[in-house]
């Protein structure tokens, strides 16, 4: 039986970007919150045979700060992409959600989910 890969979950990774469809949105940074699935072939015992959640925290945080988009879905879209580039990936599902907007339209979350696999 071949296996799928070992799943690292990372739920709210917290980072400020300027994403947006409204006026203003791209011009003033705000919160974003970023759930991950990565599915990972696991070669060994060690960070060497896997994929650090550190490393994909921070992958995360980089794209969500350093780009801009106007859709939630682009966003998600683009951090999956970017987590895919990673040799021991196989899979990745990323849910992007946005605090503000849902407090501003009175519901609990507002999110764009997407996922990837080769």
């Amino acid at each position: 039986m071949e296996s799928a890969g070992t799943v690292i979950s990372i739920e709210g990774i917290q980072a400020t970007g300027r994403h947006g469809a409204n006026p203003g949105e791209q011009l003033e940074a705000q919160e974003f919150v970023v759930d991950v699935e990565v599915w990972v072939e696991v070669t060994a015992d060690s960070l060497e045979g896997t994929q650090d959640y550190r490393v994909i925290a921070d992958r995360v945080r980089g794209i969500v700060s350093g780009s801009s988009f106007v859709l939630l879905e682009a966003l998600a879209e683009a951090v999956a992409t970017d987590l895919m580039e990673f040799p021991s990936v196989l899979r990745t599902t990323v849910v992007v959600h946005k605090p503000r907007a849902a407090a501003s339209l009175g519901v609990d979350d507002l999110s764009a989910e997407v996922t990837l696999e080769l």
